[in-house]
């Protein structure tokens, strides 16, 4: 890596130009940070948004991106199924990492990702998890910490994806492996073990593909999980990619105390069982968040002046839950949750 103390600026380079033009602004949004190269295997793509920023090098080589010494960060979007030997390119280059959900799709990438950020305890990882970044979830984990709901017994994620031909007709239905759960319900994994602060200890889980049975698509569609947290608080984990709505996260997190309910026709608290009393309405904007809104605060980490808003731990975290959600699907049974615990806290 170049020693970011001879220049005032911090280089990054983004693969994947679809969500990945998104993150442009965000790295931008510091003086510090120059975004430097722009990289694509979809040429038209890549001159497209080239076209846009001028002052950043374009190239469809991914690997010179990694072995470019110039690089400091590099901010993976390309398609889930590259993701992991992109992370583990980036990281054995000495590259600090920004990726789009998810981490990777395998059990031997993650285990891999794992002994290469314990062999380099300097180098920063975070994911796009950007559920954190909503503020209405953002004011719910006040509340459960302030004790607002009460003691958290029953929390509920589901994902209405609501775009079926990005299944059948885009490159999810061409991706080796690709996974609903490690693409789409990592999002509320990862809200959930962030909102509650827990742990999941053991999960099951059954999915389908009745939606897409006679299409190109080649995985299973709909995936539904029970989970059981450390402590006993129990969940309910859903990823519906062949949901007929709009895309949508279901959210609703139980206590003794009050509810938290979201669902396609808004949210609201609960804090009564009496029918005569009413819910408390909620008409903030929802996401009311942008895809590169994470950006600003990992690049502040890499300067060493705060923490990421997704640790690397965490990252580690919601992918082992994934991984074991994905593990019960395919062999039918309960599955524990494997953990990969980094020995630097980050």
């Amino acid at each position: 890596m170049s020693n970011m103390n001879d220049r005032k600026e911090i280089r990054a380079a983004i693969i994947g130009l679809g969500v990945g033009e998104q993150h442009i602004a965000g790295f931008a949004s510091d003086g510090r940070c120059d975004v430097a190269v722009l990289c694509d295997t979809d040429v038209s793509k890549l001159r497209a948004v080239g076209s846009r920023y001028p002052a950043c090098r374009i190239t469809t080589d991914v690997c010179s991106v990694f072995e470019d010494p110039s690089i400091d960060i590099v901010s993976i979007a390309s398609y889930d199924n590259y993701h992991g030997r992109q992370v583990v390119a980036a990281i054995e280059n000495g590259k600090h990492v920004f990726v789009e959900k998810p981490l990777c799709l395998h059990r031997h990438e993650v285990e891999k990702i794992f002994a290469l950020l314990q062999e380099n305890p300097t180098i920063r990882l975070s994911s796009n998890l950007i559920l954190r970044k909503v503020p209405r979830f953002s004011r719910l984990r006040d509340a459960i910490r302030n004790n607002d709901l009460g003691d958290i017994y029953y929390v509920v994620g589901e994902y209405d994806y609501g775009r079926l031909s990005k299944l059948t007709d885009g490159w999810r239905g061409r991706a080796e492996g690709y996974s609903v759960v490690h693409g789409g319900a990592i999002h509320l994994i990862d809200l959930l073990l962030w909102l509650t602060g827990g742990q999941v200890k053991e999960v099951f889980a059954y999915g389908n593909n009745i939606a897409t049975i006679e299409s190109t698509f080649k995985y299973i569609d709909c995936v539904s999980a029970l989970l059981q947290f450390e402590g006993g608080v129990t969940a309910r984990i859903g990823a519906n990619f062949a949901s007929v709505t709009k895309h949508h996260h279901k959210v609703e997190i139980y206590g003794t105390k009050g509810v938290f309910m979201q669902g396609h026709m808004g949210a609201a608290y609960s804090f009564s069982r009496s029918e005569a009393d009413q819910l408390e309405i909620l008409d903030d904007p929802y996401p009311g968040v942008g895809k590169g809104d994470m950006i600003p605060a990992f690049v502040r980490s890499v300067l060493n002046e705060q923490e990421p808003d997704v640790r690397a731990q965490e990252v580690l975290d919601a992918m082992a839950v994934s991984l074991a959600i994905d593990d019960s699907v395919n062999c039918g049974v309960q599955q524990a949750v494997t953990y990969y615990e980094l020995s630097v806290n980050r």
